[in-house]
């Protein structure tokens, strides 16, 4: 009954004119930066951050969920259609995707794919509405030391998971650390690691930082270099017939399973459910040979867990209040932009912001559905917009965005020198997102550190002598092992390069 009724008062957030709007808005943005290789969700999250400043938290939150989400659907467009993956969790798709295209199937490639994605979104949404407010159970038996040692879970397995060098990306971990306990202190008046910056005594902007990372490092990487026109594939049907709606049932179901799990895990998410989903399909089929050459099933699996792990990975954050990847990092910057601490009181003291973005994913699917089928040429055709003419365009907004929100020129530096920063880190092999958990987990970790050793007098007995604190706690210590492990490493390096 307590399900129906916060289902029911997260409807009638989500319903309102304003929030199916900005539903709308994230859904379609999503969906043009999925069909737009070289722009990613990150990136167009944290340029779209300044706006947010401007907007209630909930209509905030409903649309850079919907750019997330969308941008899943909108990756497998051109994934199927020109053998370009919008996004990195359509990768999958491309190899039975576009071999469909190829045979003349492409609009039944594009329909499998939305409706996977439809089903799984919704089927990954009502998971959340169910298990979210027995995680924020769980998390109330949480104290600081527990809260300290789930985020070094977290960043450890972000390490796990980052592709390259293990090395750098610890040293992409501290970095993030390191900046993000630069601006006040708490037990001190003084501010701390500004460098006699007076710009820095508040802290780095985590705007700046998100902007020049993700997005002016990512537009200058593609000025780089020469991303191929492409031309449309003619669509003889868009439906697909009998035997692939069977075929795909059984794929689509799994994908979601192995999507919502992938996507709860710190560190999992989209792309590895996309791949986890399409290498089970292809073990479990009693013709694996089809696969990589138009088998459908390829397509429904990848799909339905791309977009189910899209959905789960906000389990983390808004139960338990730490972010499980980038995308979370950038919404757990976005709460905090309006005042809300990512904990597990969220639920209970913004119930409203809670189950209205859960709700508002429901809406967001459906509306996904209805832009992706019907305006399929349109978001092809973007295809041919001169990319100099559209970078130029998306730097001037991120220079406006950032300084809009304190009225600051010193920020529009900070954000242009992280852009630069972020892409020689990128030439040089460091993948910035362990940075960015770095630089949210930091302090959050340093304050539950302070406050575990304040109740303790000291000592670090709670860590080790509360149940959840050393289970964690065993947990790191036994990734870290993993990790050191030759035949886990060949693995791990098979797996991230397999895109």
């Amino acid at each position: 009954m307590d399900l129906v009724s916060n289902i029911a008062l997260g409807f009638s957030v989500a319903i309102t004119p304003v929030n199916i709007l900005f539903c709308f808005v994230g859904v379609l943005l999503g969906t043009l930066i999925g069909v737009l290789p070289g722009i990613g969700a990150v990136a167009t999250m944290s340029m779209l951050l300044p706006v947010t400043f401007h907007l209630p938290p909930a209509t905030s939150l409903i649309m850079l969920a919907g750019i997330y989400y969308g941008a899943q659907y909108g990756g497998s467009t051109t994934a199927i259609l020109v053998k370009l993956p919008g996004e990195a969790s359509s990768v999958a798709t491309v190899l039975d995707g576009y071999a469909m295209a190829q045979k003349g199937r492409a609009g039944a490639a594009l329909s499998i794919a939305a409706l996977a994605s439809f089903v799984a979104g919704s089927l990954a949404t009502l998971l959340i509405a169910i298990a979210g407010p027995l995680m924020a159970q769980l998390a109330l038996r949480f104290g600081p030391a527990e809260y300290f040692s789930l985020m070094l879970l977290g960043l450890v397995a972000s390490v796990i998971l980052a592709s390259g060098s293990v090395v750098k990306a610890i040293v992409m971990i501290l970095v993030g650390v390191y900046l993000g306990l630069v601006g006040p202190d708490a037990n001190s008046p003084m501010p701390r690691l500004t460098f006699g910056v007076p710009a820095l005594a508040e802290g780095v902007n985590f705007v700046a930082l998100a902007v020049g990372l993700f997005g002016i490092s990512e537009i200058i990487l593609n000025l780089e270099g020469h991303l191929a026109r492409v031309a449309p594939v003619a669509m003889r049907d868009l439906f697909p017939n009998r035997d692939e709606l069977r075929r795909s049932v059984g794929p689509t179901l799994r994908g979601t399973a192995i999507g919502s799990i992938l996507g709860v895990l710190p560190g999992g998410g989209a792309l590895l459910a996309s791949f986890g989903a399409y290498a089970i399909e292809k073990k479990l089929s009693s013709e694996p040979e089809r696969f990589g050459q138009g088998a459908v099933e390829g397509v429904a699996a990848p799909e339905a867990a791309n977009n189910a792990g899209a959905q789960t990975s906000f389990v983390p954050l808004l139960t338990l209040g730490v972010p499980s990847n980038a995308i979370m990092a950038v919404m757990a910057g976005a709460m905090t932009i309006q005042g809300i601490a990512p904990s597990p009181k969220v639920m209970t003291e913004h119930a409203t912001l809670f189950w209205g973005m859960i709700a508002s994913m429901w809406i967001g699917n459906f509306l996904l559905v209805i832009l992706n089928l019907p305006l399929v040429g349109l978001w092809v055709k973007l295809l041919q917009v001169p990319y100099r003419l559209l970078y130029p365009a998306i730097l001037f907004f991120c220079c406006i965005g950032v300084y809009s929100i304190n009225n600051s020129a010193f920020d529009v530096y900070l954000a242009v020198g992280f852009g630069i920063i972020g892409y020689l880190m990128i030439k040089l092999g460091f993948e910035p997102t362990p940075l960015l958990l770095g630089f949210i987990l930091g302090p959050m970790m340093e304050e539950n550190l302070k406050r575990a050793l304040i109740l303790s007098g000291g000592s670090l007995e709670p860590f080790y002598q509360r149940p959840i604190s050393l289970t964690l706690l065993v947990l790191t210590v036994g990734m870290f092992v993993l990790m050191a492990l030759p035949s886990f490493k060949r693995t791990r390096e098979t797996a991230l390069n397999a895109d």
